[in-house]
């Protein structure tokens, strides 16, 4: 299906996800799956101004594609069964695979995995959340950084069965004041690598150029100008963050 066909074609609604926080939709168009959610179905939220997940949603996309690391599967805005809103290409994910999981804590894998944190469940016994010491999740690590993502639970990391990993739900990202909540915290202090911060500098020339005016049309000057100084930091520092300011560490609930 050409691009033209997924901004023009028809739209047509199969479903609807209801644990999803704002109204957002299953479709098709022509023989292509995508998920939609209109502006109109975004709730209020007190910290981000109104009406603009589905620009943030589309922001994300065009970062990772800058990164050059296809975390943030096609993303655009378009008109749509309920208005304009944000489609995305549907991910068809391998059930028997978890990157981010909850694990009792005497069963943490001592290779291939990062703890983040520890707490009991229900039954009082200690469990831990881990998730995948792997290239994949550490690049989407970095990409939540950059991008301020305000909510990285589980959920949003979906396993491919080709060992791909695509991060999705990115409407609270970009925020100018930091407001990093993630389940990818296993790197704390670990340096990046150098493809990491390759992907990083190609951003940082990108936001100068084409990406930088492509941008506008989704965010603000302050949230733009926001992203390259954390580009900056990121790539003066050359190593994960640690938890810093008032904002929880991870989102509520995890998953």
């Amino acid at each position: 299906m050409t691009a033209v066909d997924l901004f023009t074609g028809d739209l047509e609604l199969t479903g609807r996800i209801t644990t999803a926080s704002n109204a957002t939709f299953l479709g098709t168009i022509g023989e292509q799956s995508v998920v939609y959610k209109p502006v109109k179905g975004e709730k209020p939220l007190w910290d981000f101004p109104h009406h603009t997940l589905a620009n943030r949603e589309v922001a994300a996309y065009l970062v990772s594609e800058a990164l050059g690391w296809n975390i943030v599967p096609h993303t655009w805005l378009r008109e749509g069964p309920f208005g304009p809103g944000m489609v995305q290409l549907w991910q068809e994910v391998d059930p028997e695979q978890h990157p981010v999981d909850l694990v009792m804590s005497s069963e943490v894998p001592s290779t291939g995995w990062k703890s983040v944190l520890k707490g009991q469940d229900e039954n009082g016994q200690d469990v831990s959340l881990v998730h995948e010491d792997g290239l994949q999740l550490r690049r989407m690590a970095v990409f939540d950084v950059l991008v301020n993502n305000a909510d990285r639970k589980g959920d949003h990391v979906l396993a491919m069965a080709n060992g791909h990993r695509f991060g999705v739900d990115h409407g609270l990202s970009f925020h100018e004041e930091h407001k990093l909540r993630t389940v990818l915290w296993g790197w704390i202090g670990e340096p990046l690598n150098d493809k990491e911060r390759e992907g990083i500098n190609h951003l940082s020339v990108a936001l100068s150029q084409d990406l930088g005016q492509a941008l506008t049309s989704f965010l603000s000057t302050t949230e733009i100008e926001a992203l390259g100084q954390r580009c900056s930091n990121l790539l003066s520092d050359s190593s994960f963050p640690q938890h810093s300011g008032d904002m929880p560490a991870v989102p509520w609930p995890l998953f």
